[in-house]
């Protein structure tokens, strides 16, 4: 687990506010501590997930709300980005922040990974032609065979 500072600590554990002053609509009240626990199981769950294993994030509109959560993740953020070692750790740390605020928003995430999405990466007419080869491969082999005895 990563050590926080105290005033991180303190930070979190306090409600925020979040006040929108273009159309002076009712503050929302959000909960940091639901959110940093969001926020460190999304990370710890996705720290070495291989790229091709993560689930696809779906795009989030721009509303009040979402950028108030955004706006509510960022100063959690910068402990984690601080102790990350290496440009792969700060994009899974990046990666498990966007899946934090896609499940503090309630948005639809798919559980599974890339590579289950599509039975295939090859394209059909690619894999047509290795098997019209593959078959007559297998044609020639007993031809020869035939042909030998």
């Amino acid at each position: 687990m990563i050590e926080q500072p105290a005033n991180v600590d303190d930070a979190v554990n306090t409600p925020v506010v979040v006040d929108s002053n273009d159309d002076g609509t009712v503050a929302q009240e959000l909960e940091l501590e639901h959110m940093r626990s969001a926020l460190e199981e999304a990370i710890v769950e996705k720290r070495s997930t291989p790229l091709e294993n993560r689930s696809r994030l779906p795009r989030i509109a721009l509303s009040k709300q979402n950028r108030a959560v955004v706006r509510a993740l960022n100063p959690m953020l910068v402990t984690y980005l601080a102790a990350s070692r290496d440009l792969c750790e700060t994009d899974s740390i990046l990666f498990g922040a966007a899946l934090a605020v896609c499940r503090i928003i309630g948005a639809k995430v798919s559980t599974a990974g890339r590579a289950t999405g599509h039975s295939s990466a090859i394209p059909a007419w690619r894999r047509r032609i290795e098997e019209r080869i593959a078959k007559a491969r297998a044609l020639i082999g007993t031809l020869m065979l035939q042909i030998r005895q």
